[in-house]
């Protein structure tokens, strides 16, 4: 974990509820895609925990979705303005294996980190699939981003405005792959687990109080007793998963 101050160079709207800030500064603690960066607000007693998406030496980029008032805050904010973060938190993907062609699966605001996950194996030379589900048309973002990496693509909506109408299991049953990377929420992440047919790393989406593993607040179960989200995870294999 590294405390350090980060300017932004730009902060954009995707979608009517989901930017996509761009910062500088030392991303030297981020080691591995899954990865998430702690973020101080001003007037705000608890930082914001946001997936890292892509990063770079000095680059960072992170895509977050205006839920209250810590991100609304966040997506009025401009370049130049500057924000203190913690970086290097959470345990991200293990790409040791995913095989020769393994699938990455977001949902909503699980789509960012497997933009970064996604770059770092096509750089290995992986045939690269993605699922990327949401609720209708008007919320996607990325597809051409993970298209210009050389993913294959696939956007699923429950209302069927555009791409596969369901959910991201419905595109998933006619694709065949070595390993499976999701992050989303849990009942997606549930049913990933129960649909798919390789083992496979999930990243879990969780409410935190200090983000580095002390206040014991995003504890989950799991076959070798409670672990962190912060700490332990957001990422976990699908073996090592106990559900409620």
């Amino acid at each position: 974990m590294k405390q350090s101050i980060f300017t932004i160079l730009s902060n954009k709207a995707l979608t009517d509820s989901v930017y996509q800030m761009v910062l500088s500064g030392d991303t030297s603690a981020i080691t591995a895609p899954g990865q998430f960066v702690n973020i101080r607000l001003s007037g705000r007693f608890l930082r914001r925990p946001i997936s890292v998406c892509d990063w770079e030496a000095g680059l960072l980029t992170i895509v977050y979705k205006v839920v209250g008032q810590g991100t609304r805050q966040m997506s009025l904010m401009a370049p130049g303005e500057t924000l203190d973060l913690l970086t290097g938190l959470g345990n991200g993907y293990d790409l040791a294996p995913v095989g020769d062609s393994p699938v990455l699966v977001g949902g909503g605001v699980g789509v960012p980190p497997m933009y970064g996950l996604a770059k770092q194996l096509r750089a290995l030379g992986k045939d690269v699939q993605v699922i990327l589900g949401f609720n209708t048309e008007a919320e996607i973002f990325y597809e051409k981003e993970f298209a210009a990496l050389g993913c294959a693509v696939t956007v699923t909506t429950v209302d069927g405005s555009y791409g596969v109408k369901g959910f991201v299991t419905d595109a998933l049953k006619d694709l065949h792959y070595s390993y499976f990377c999701a992050c989303g929420p849990e009942p997606m992440l549930k049913a990933l687990y129960r649909a798919t047919t390789t083992s496979g790393q999930m990243s879990f989406e969780e409410r935190m109080g200090c983000g580095f593993g002390a206040c014991m607040g995003c504890s989950c179960k799991t076959l070798t007793g409670n672990k962190r989200i912060c700490k332990e995870g957001p990422v976990m294999r699908k073996e090592e998963i106990l559900w409620d």
